[in-house]
């Protein structure tokens, strides 16, 4: 017989508070269009983004998290002390060690907290939160502080007429504690190595390295169609094994906030997933691009900050991209 007691975690967790930073500059599509052939009603009626924000110098991986986070703990009434750990899902933060979650967490002030970071693209955000409701589960940390956060205008080619319009900075954060009742379903996630050429970093670093002749520096790729079939075929299966893992109907959701890689896509994936008219849709990908890990809480902490949606409401929440990879799971909103 094993002398290992039991965990002594929470019976269940959830989201406590949703923070959200958005650089100060905002950028617009006739910006783009200064270094790429096209038009502002094409990167519309392809994408659906009108604008994006770019970080400056200032406007760290770091700061940027910081900001959030700030934010999702005051939304939690959760003080730093009281974060038992910190995970942050990133593919633009340029120092391959240490992690920097463990300057995020040190600079709002968390006590020792466990601190790492994950890459797992645009589901990182799912990723991080289902790790997040593990440990509050288990006993690990009573409070876990998931972070989204990137900059991807320093990834981006602007002279690629694929990719140049649709990335952004900025970084969303959530405070997952106890709950007493079930507040985050069950994750449907996995990944499709088979497609991972689809979405890809130009160059290697240390290809970028030894390579004498790089002109440019690594940047994201993608074959765009395919992603796009992938995303609206497959993903929408991905979301409707998510509300029968929790137990749910479509009739039965408040929210709906996918990735916002794409309007296009968003679309399709309602009609796919036949949503009432009475499921609030999140399309910050209009006004904020795409922000891979940071999407999804930055979409709900504008969601709940316009009153879009509120306390309580029931939402479906699915990631996908780079890898393939996926993440989908139903959450009650803070």
């Amino acid at each position: 017989m094993s002398k290992i007691k039991p965990a002594k975690g929470s019976p269940y967790a959830r989201i406590l508070g949703v923070g959200g930073y958005r650089p100060i500059r905002v950028v617009p599509n006739e910006v783009i269009l200064e270094t790429i052939d096209s038009s502002d009603e094409w990167i519309r009626s392809r994408s659906g983004i009108a604008t994006r924000h770019w970080a400056s110098p200032e406007e760290t991986v770091a700061a940027m998290s910081v900001e959030a986070s700030g934010k999702a703990l005051a939304d939690a009434g959760v003080a730093p002390e009281q974060i038992g750990a910190v995970i942050v899902s990133t593919v633009s933060h340029f120092k391959q060690t240490p992690a920097v979650a463990t300057e995020i967490a040190h600079r709002i002030g968390a006590v020792k907290p466990a601190a790492f970071d994950i890459s797992a693209g645009c589901a990182g955000f799912g990723y991080g939160l289902t790790l997040a409701k593990g440990m509050v589960v288990e006993g690990s940390a009573e409070y876990v502080l998931v972070i989204g956060v990137e900059r991807l205008s320093d990834l981006t080619d602007l002279e690629d007429r694929a990719t140049a319009f649709l990335f952004g900075d900025g970084a969303g954060a959530v405070v997952v504690g106890p709950s007493a009742e079930p507040a985050i379903g069950p994750t449907v996630w996995g990944s499709e190595g088979d497609k991972s050429d689809t979405i890809k970093q130009t160059v290697p670093w240390d290809e970028f390295r030894t390579n004498d002749t790089a002109e440019k520096f690594p940047a994201i790729t993608q074959e765009g169609q395919a992603v796009f079939r992938w995303a609206v075929f497959e993903m929408a299966k991905v979301a409707q094994q998510a509300l029968d893992a929790a137990g749910i109907t479509a009739d039965d959701l408040d929210v709906f906030i996918p990735h916002q890689a794409n309007m296009r896509i968003i679309d399709s994936m309602v009609k796919t997933l036949k949503l009432p008219e009475h499921v609030t849709v999140a399309r910050d990908v209009e006004t904020t691009g795409n922000t891979s890990a940071a999407s999804i809480p930055l979409a709900m902490e504008r969601l709940l900050a316009t009153g879009a949606a509120k306390s309580g409401d029931t939402a479906l929440v699915i990631g996908f991209g780079a890898g393939l990879v996926y993440a989908a799971t139903v959450v009650t909103l803070p």
